[in-house]
């Protein structure tokens, strides 16, 4: 008799990982040759991008105010809570991502750089935030919304970036933070339970193998497990690209849209 598969625990330091192929459709501002993603902040995780393949930029905006960083193949860049980040795809600008707090960001932890108007109103938020479900026959109609998504949120970055360059970034950047902590406030206990589940109950394990490594037993050796998934099926509408995302304990990303299955917003 075969054994069952091995439980799929978090993936290490509860981070998570997923594949981005940055949106080549033109910007409505005409930044990019080919295209770019949807600008967004995080509101509590650290992201990471490791550049596989092409070439562009991230925009960001932030308490350091406006930067632009060069991408090519080989590059890696990371960046805290509250820089705001905008993909730029010069042509074929393929990504791994790694996101610490696996499961903050599949539930909410994103806030697009919609206009003032719209980040004030929740409802008007989710609105304009949350792509159309349905199956594949359905693609070119979620496509679209998710452009539109994207062209809204490069409106209020525009509007956000001038500001910053001709006050500073110190009153605008405070004006958006203030609006994305109200529209995740009602998210934070559920997002406490995640990362208590991932991310503390992998640091609580490491002290613990310290702790035992420095009296010279090693007990969790002899608990070693091995966990493996496969890639999603399926096409992905992300906030800056098409995604490949792989499954873990934690839920699935709220900014994507499974043709050919329901997902969150």
């Amino acid at each position: 008799m075969t054994a069952p598969p091995p439980p799929v625990h978090p993936f290490p330091g509860g981070t998570s990982v997923s594949h981005l192929r940055v949106y080549d459709w033109p910007t409505s501002d005409g930044v990019g040759v080919v295209g770019g993603g949807t600008p967004h902040l995080h509101t509590a995780s650290d992201e990471g991008y490791v550049v596989l393949r092409g070439a562009g930029a991230v925009q960001t905006l932030g308490p350091h105010g406006y930067a632009e960083h060069r991408l090519r193949e080989g590059s890696m860049l990371w960046f805290q809570p509250g820089v705001v980040h905008r993909l730029v795809n010069d042509g074929d600008l393929e990504i791994l991502v790694v996101m610490s707090n696996a499961g903050l960001p599949e539930a909410g932890d994103a806030i697009m750089t919609f206009p003032p108007h719209v980040l004030a109103d929740a409802e008007r938020y989710r609105a304009a935030a949350t792509l159309p479900e349905g199956p594949p026959g359905r693609d070119a109609e979620i496509a679209a919304a998710a452009r539109a998504r994207r062209d809204l949120a490069v409106d209020g970055f525009t509007t956000l970036r001038d500001r910053v360059l001709a006050e500073g970034p110190a009153q605008p950047m405070q004006e958006l933070y203030d609006a994305a902590a109200r529209l995740v406030r009602h998210r934070v206990p559920g997002w406490h339970t995640t990362w208590q589940a991932t991310v503390v109950a992998s640091a609580h394990a490491t002290d613990q193998a310290l702790s035992d490594l420095a009296q010279g037993t090693g007990p969790h050796l002899a608990r070693a497990q091995i966990s493996a998934t496969n890639a999603d099926p399926g096409l992905r509408y992300g906030m800056c690209g098409r995604l490949t995302t792989w499954r873990s304990s934690a839920p699935q990303r709220p900014d994507v849209r499974h043709v050919g299955s329901v997902e969150q917003t």
